[in-house]
C-alpha cells in the first residue's frame, strides 16, 4: 500500500518534559492505524502536531510524499486532516448542518443556502450510514449521535486522514459497533483512519495495525491479526498486566451508602434525576451504568451536596446528611472523584503537593499546631504519587500540565487517601493507560475489601461488570433497571441503556435482589 502519512524524527518538549522523542510513524493509505500507549506517552501530542493544533520542534511531515508544515489546524484541514477530539467542538443551539458546515456555508446570492447545506449534509451521513437529521438542534441529540456530528464535520472538508482520539469512550456497545461499520465504510473508500485508543478489544477488532508509544518513543509496530493484546500490552509497559478482578474478601455488611426516592431540577420542566433510591453496604462495590448525559453527573453531584435537590435523603452510616453542607458530607464520611478532573477534581495552576493535599490539610499530620507543614506535604506528596505510579516531573509540578491520565491518577490518589466509609467513583479510569487501570482497579478492590462502599460511575461497561457485585442502569434521570453481576451481559445493559423497557425481574426494587430495606418498607 502507498503511505498516506509519514512522520520523521518528531520531537516535542515542554518544561521538564520531552513529550516526543524522536518519533517516526507511518500510516498506509486506505488502512485502519491504531495508536497506543501509556498516558504520558506522547501519543495525543504526536497526532496534534499531525493535526496543525501544535507543531514539531524537530522533525518532518509527510503526506502522500509531500512535505508539509501546519501552523494551524486549518492548514492540516486544507491539506486533507481531520481530527475528532475526545471534548466535541459543536455549537449546542445551532443545527447538525449549521455545524457541520461553520467556517465553510453554501451560499446562494451572497446568502447562506441552508437547504443546500442540509442536502450536502445528508448526503454524506446516507453514503456512510451515519444516520443522523441535519436539521435537529444539537442540544437536542444523544452523545452518539455528536460523535457522527464531527466525522460528519470532518467529511465534508474532505478529509482523507481521520484521527479519532478516543472515540467509543461515551458510546453504547451497539453504538461501538455501528461507529465500526461506519470506520469499516471508510476504509472501503479509501479514507485513512487514525485511533487513539486504550481498549484493546476493540483495537484487535478495527486496526489493520498498530504502533505502540512507549516514554515517548515508537517501540513497536505491529500487525494486528499477526498479535494478541498481552503482546501490545507488554510493549505499552514493558511488563504483563493483570486485569481480574478478585472477588470480595467477605460477605458485605450495614448499610454505608442509603439514597432515597432523589429528585434532582433540570433544564426547564424536566428533571435531572427522578426518585433515585440506591443502597450501597459496607465491603460491596454497586455499579451505574448509562449514557453520558442520562443524570448520572447529577446523582453524584447531588449526594455529595453539590446539586441542590427538590426531594429526597442521603443517609450515610445510618446519619441523615441531606441537608448537610459539602464539607460536611466530607467529614461524615463521603469521598469523590468527580468526572471532571479538570474543572472539579483538581486546581491545575497548583502543584501536585498542594493538590493532594487538598482536603487532609484539615489534620494531622498536615495540619500542626494550627500551621500547615510544608514538610509534612512534600512527603504526602511524594508518597501518593509513587504509590499510583505518576509520571511527574516533581511534586512542585503544576498538575495542569500533566496529560489526563496522570491527573486522573493525582485525583484518584487524594480521594482514596481518605479513607472514607463512602466513595462515590464517576469514571474512574477514563482516559487511563492499562497499566494505570490495572493499578486504580487493585486500589479500589483493596478499599472495598477494608470495608469501604463504592459506588461506581462509568462508561466502561466491563469496568462495571468487572468491578461491581450489583449494576444499575441509568437512563433520562432514572434507575431503570438493576441487575446482579453474574447476569449482567454488555448487550443486556446496552439495551437498557439506550432506553429498551428491562424486563420484570431487572426493575429497581422488585425483590430478586437482595432488597433495600427502605424499598421493604415500602412495599
Amino acid at each position: 500500500m502507498p503511505v498516506e502519512v509519514s512522520m520523521r524524527g518528531i520531537t516535542k518538549r515542554f518544561p521538564g518534559v520531552l513529550a516526543d522523542d524522536n518519533v517516526d510513524f507511518t500510516v498506509a493509505a486506505g488502512e485502519i492505524h491504531a495508536l497506543m500507549g501509556e498516558n504520558g506517552a506522547g501519543k495525543s501530542i504526536l497526532m496534534s502536531q499531525l493535526a496543525g493544533v501544535m507543531q514539531p520542534d524537530e522533525g518532518e511531515i509527510f503526506i502522500r510524499g509531500e512535505r508539509v508544515s501546519f501552523a494551524s489546524p486549518l492548514d492540516a484541514i486544507d491539506a486533507g486532516i481531520g481530527m475528532v477530539f475526545q471534548s466535541f467542538k459543536l455549537f449546542p443551539s445551532l443545527t447538525i448542518a449549521e455545524n457541520v458546515v461553520f467556517r465553510s456555508e453554501p451560499t446562494k446570492r451572497g446568502l447562506i443556502d441552508r437547504q443546500a447545506a442540509n442536502r450536502s449534509v445528508a448526503e454524506i451521513a446516507d453514503r456512510y450510514g451515519l444516520q443522523i437529521d441535519p436539521t435537529a438542534r444539537v442540544d437536542s441529540v444523544p452523545v452518539g449521535v455528536l460523535q457522527r456530528v464531527e466525522i460528519v464535520k470532518a467529511l465534508y472538508r474532505d478529509a482523507k486522514v481521520l484521527i479519532l482520539d478516543e472515540p467509543t469512550a461515551v458510546l453504547t456497545p451497539q453504538e461501538t459497533e455501528r461507529l465500526f461499520d461506519v470506520l469499516r465504510a471508510l476504509k472501503a473508500d479509501g479514507r485513512t483512519i487514525i485511533l487513539i485508543t486504550h481498549k484493546l478489544n476493540e483495537v484487535m477488532a478495527i486496526s489493520d495495525r498498530v504502533t505502540v508509544l512507549r516514554d515517548g518513543r515508537n517501540v513497536a509496530e505491529l500487525v494486528t491479526a499477526e498479535s494478541s493484546p498481552a503482546e501490545i500490552t507488554r510493549h505499552m509497559t514493558g511488563r504483563d498486566v493483570d486485569l481480574s478482578t478478585p472477588p470480595p474478601a467477605q460477605a458485605p455488611g450495614d448499610t454505608a451508602l442509603d439514597v432515597r426516592s432523589l429528585t434532582v431540577p433540570g433544564s426547564g420542566d424536566r428533571n435531572a434525576v427522578s426518585e433515585a433510591s440506591l443502597t450501597v453496604r459496607a465491603g460491596e462495590v454497586v455499579g451505574i451504568a448509562g449514557v453520558a448525559g442520562n443524570g448520572q453527573v447529577e446523582l453524584a453531584e447531588a449526594i455529595i451536596g453539590m446539586r441542590r435537590v427538590s426531594a429526597g435523603e442521603v443517609h450515610v452510616s445510618g446519619t441523615d446528611l441531606s441537608r448537610a453542607s459539602i464539607s460536611q458530607r466530607r467529614d461524615g464520611g463521603i469521598a469523590y472523584v468527580p468526572e471532571d478532573r479538570h474543572a472539579v477534581g483538581s486546581a491545575g495552576a497548583a502543584s501536585a503537593i498542594d493538590n493532594l493535599a487538598l482536603g487532609h490539610h484539615r489534620a494531622s499530620p498536615i495540619l500542626s499546631r494550627g500551621l500547615l507543614s510544608r514538610g509534612a506535604m512534600v512527603e504526602h506528596a511524594k508518597r501518593l504519587i509513587s504509590r499510583f505510579g505518576v509520571k511527574i516531573a516533581g511534586p512542585s509540578t503544576p498538575v495542569g500540565t500533566l496529560s489526563g491520565g496522570n491527573l486522573q491518577k493525582i485525583v484518584v490518589a487524594r480521594e482514596l487517601d481518605y479513607r472514607s466509609p463512602v466513595l462515590i467513583a464517576e469514571q474512574p479510569t477514563r482516559g487511563v493507560d492499562i497499566g494505570a487501570i490495572e493499578s486504580i482497579h487493585r486500589e479500589l478492590c483493596e478499599y472495598r475489601d477494608a470495608g469501604g462502599a463504592l459506588l461506581l460511575i462509568s462508561a466502561e461497561l466491563s469496568e462495571i461488570m468487572s468491578l461491581s457485585s450489583r449494576i444499575f442502569v441509568m437512563f433520562e434521570g432514572r434507575l431503570v433497571a438493576e441487575l446482579p453481576q453474574a447476569e449482567a451481559t454488555e448487550a443486556l445493559l446496552g439495551l437498557y441503556m439506550a432506553g429498551h423497557e428491562p424486563e420484570a425481574q431487572h426493575r429497581p426494587g422488585t425483590g430478586t435482589i437482595q432488597a433495600d430495606s427502605h424499598k421493604e418498607t415500602a412495599r
